[in-house]
Order: structure tokens, then sequence, then C-alpha cells
């Protein structure tokens, strides 16, 4: 189907909505399994560093609700499938944000559901979800266990409270590390924490004590990403402003170092850009 004749069967949805799904669809190798990742728009607060795509209660207003955009998010996946046709298996999952937490167990196990409705998934899919530590619990990591997820990735940042209040990161440092150990005694073993390096005021103490924080929880994967200042952010008001000094280049590239060596020595390999593993299997 095309553009036209999607958007005309809708008759809820513009081409410029249309238009994406149809150019992924028609990317999917027709022999081979593919990934959905799942956009949840939803957070509590907006961190000054973020650009993405992510709304607060306020800004949405009471006529947007989880409830619309899990209706919403059917519609799409229904184009998809169509698109799709014959069913191909999914082989990976990945629900990011926002903050999909936000969410709760029950409200991320409908929209697996939603998933499973209109696609097979492989035997031994990958199905991640990204949680921000305020919003998670014991019972939180036991709902999503038993939804059929199977990897976890923590937002932690910093185990710095300066470097978190210069991001604008509302949990401390020791609720990531305790959501880390939730998870896996929830029966995680596939589990992520991501870290921000270069934040304003980060010290190489602050990231050695960001890795030392890490290396006390399970994960088996680490994702670490230079600070990169966005336009039209908190967090670049604040510099032009003369608040905060910029990322220094050659700062970010010496605590590049800095984590790799220290991640290495861990037993974790580097694998891509921002990325290290313990094994293969947690790539």
């Amino acid at each position: 189907m095309d553009v036209e004749t999607i958007v005309e069967q809708r008759g809820d949805a513009p081409a410029r909505v249309i238009e994406p799904i149809v150019d992924a669809c028609s990317r999917v190798d027709p022999d081979t399994g593919f990934g959905l990742y799942l956009h949840v728009p939803f957070c509590a607060t907006r961190c000054g560093y973020c650009d993405f795509n992510t709304y607060t209660a306020g800004e949405l207003g009471s006529s947007s609700s989880p409830e619309s955009w899990l209706a919403a998010v059917g519609r799409e996946l229904d184009t998809a499938a169509a698109l799709l046709s014959p069913r191909r298996p999914v082989s990976t999952i990945f629900v990011g944000g926002g903050t999909p937490s936000l969410l709760g167990a029950d409200g991320l196990r409908r929209l697996l559901d939603a998933v499973r409705e209109r696609f097979d998934l492989a035997a031994d899919a990958e199905i991640t979800t990204e949680s921000n530590p305020e919003s998670t619990s014991p019972a939180f990591f036991d709902g999503l266990l038993e939804a059929g997820f199977t990897r976890i990735s923590l937002g932690m940042q910093s185990a710095a409270p300066h470097v978190l209040a210069t991001l604008d990161r509302t949990h401390t440092p020791g609720r990531a590390v305790a959501a880390a150990r939730e998870a896996s005694a929830a029966g995680f073993e596939h589990l992520n924490l991501d870290l921000i390096y270069g934040t304003p005021g980060e010290t190489d103490a602050d990231l050695h004590r960001s890795v030392d924080a890490v290396l006390d929880t399970p994960v088996d994967h680490v994702s670490a990403y230079a600070l990169i200042v966005e336009d039209g952010t908190a967090l670049a008001r604040r510099i032009r402003r003369g608040e905060l000094p910029a990322p220094d280049d050659d700062v970010l590239a010496d605590r590049y170092v800095l984590l790799d060596q220290r991640l290495h020595d861990a037993g974790f390999d580097w694998y891509e850009v921002s990325n290290w593993s313990r094994t293969p299997a947690s790539e």
C-alpha cells in the first residue's frame, strides 16, 4: 500500500505521520526478523540537557493521556502489520523515551501485548525497556519480568550529586544502584546502566565515582555518552548566559579513555562507540 491509500483508509493521520512508517517497513528484509522501537513520550519533569520528543503532564494538558497514547500506538502497529504482511518475527523490541516506567508495569505489559497481537515474536526475542530509577520498584520489575521483558536499561547518568543537579536529574545516585539490584533480584539477567560524561563541573574523580557505582551493581552492559549541548535546551541557555562552561572536547576525549580503561579492567569489552558489554550475549 502507498501513503495516500493508508491515509485514506485510516482517516486519523496525515501523510507526514504515515510516510516514516511506510519508509521503515519498506526496508525490512523479507527473509529475516526485524526490530521495533516504541517511543513513550511522557516525562515527570524535563531534564535540562534533553531535546528528545518528550512532554510533561503540564505541557500535554488534560486532552492527552497514556490511554489515548496506547490507542494511537495500536493504530500505528496496525499500519505496520499491514505493510509487513505476511507476518515476520520480531527479533528485538526497545521501549524508549521519555520515561517508559511512568506507564507502570501494567501499562508496559499492555504495550507489549499490543505488539504480540499483531506480530510474531522470535523465541529468543530481546525485549528492553528504559526506566528512570525514580519510577521503579521491586514490584515494578516483577511485573515486567512476568510480562515478558528480558532486559532493563536504567538512566543513572552520574553518581555525583552535583552533576545530577546540573543535568536536572531528580534521582539520587543511590537510587540508581538500588534499582539495578532490584531488577537483578527480580530475575533480569541483562541490565544496562547509562552514564553521561563531560557535564560542566564534573571532575575525573566524579567520573571514577560513577564507574565505581556501576561496578557495584550486577549489570552486564554499560552505555556512556558524551554530553551534547543541544540548541533550545535549558542547559544550552545556561551556557549561553555564562552560568556554566561549555564541554571541552579535549576533556571529553580524556574522559572517554578513562571510561574505556576502567570498564576494560573490570571485564567489559568495548563493541560500539558508546557501549561496553561483559559477554557477546549482552551486546
